[in-house]
């Protein structure tokens, strides 16, 4: 059985000052790491930012508002279109302000391919090796 999933979605960025242009969002899921989804976003080649993504939040904000801090997602429509409209804050910039961008994917293409992580592994059943991680980490000591 396989236990990733990945798929690549053209997605709108919508930066401070500008309008929407379309960027690829690499999206990665492993079962060895059930409750994350990963995020990479990329232009000409160009990695330009990579998000580590809670898999329950990223399908909550299908249907609600989601997230505080560094992450925010909600259900967006433009005409016809029904978006997932993730809001990313980043590091720190010189002038002391954060970097800030708005990605807006189309909520199908984000529901297929939570649905396929849900084949993988079921909501409920995730788990984490807890008592193993800490068996290494004091063994390495």
């Amino acid at each position: 059985m396989n236990s990733f999933v990945h798929t690549t979605l053209v997605v709108q960025l919508h930066a401070h000052g500008t309008g929407r242009c379309p960027v690829l969002a690499h999206l990665g899921y492993d079962a060895d790491d059930p409750f994350a989804v990963t995020a990479v976003f990329g232009h000409d080649g160009r990695v330009l930012a990579g998000w580590r993504l809670d898999r329950e939040m990223l399908g909550e904000g299908l249907t609600r508002p989601v997230g505080v801090g560094d992450v925010r997602m909600r259900p967006a429509t433009t005409g016809m279109w029904h978006e997932l409209r993730m809001e990313f804050l980043g590091d720190i910039r010189p002038d002391g302000g954060r970097h800030h961008a708005v990605v807006y994917a189309w909520a199908p293409a984000v529901a297929a391919f939570l649905r396929e992580t849900h084949r993988i592994v079921p909501p409920g059943s995730e788990r984490f090796p807890a008592d193993e991680l800490l068996a290494d980490i004091l063994s390495t000591g």
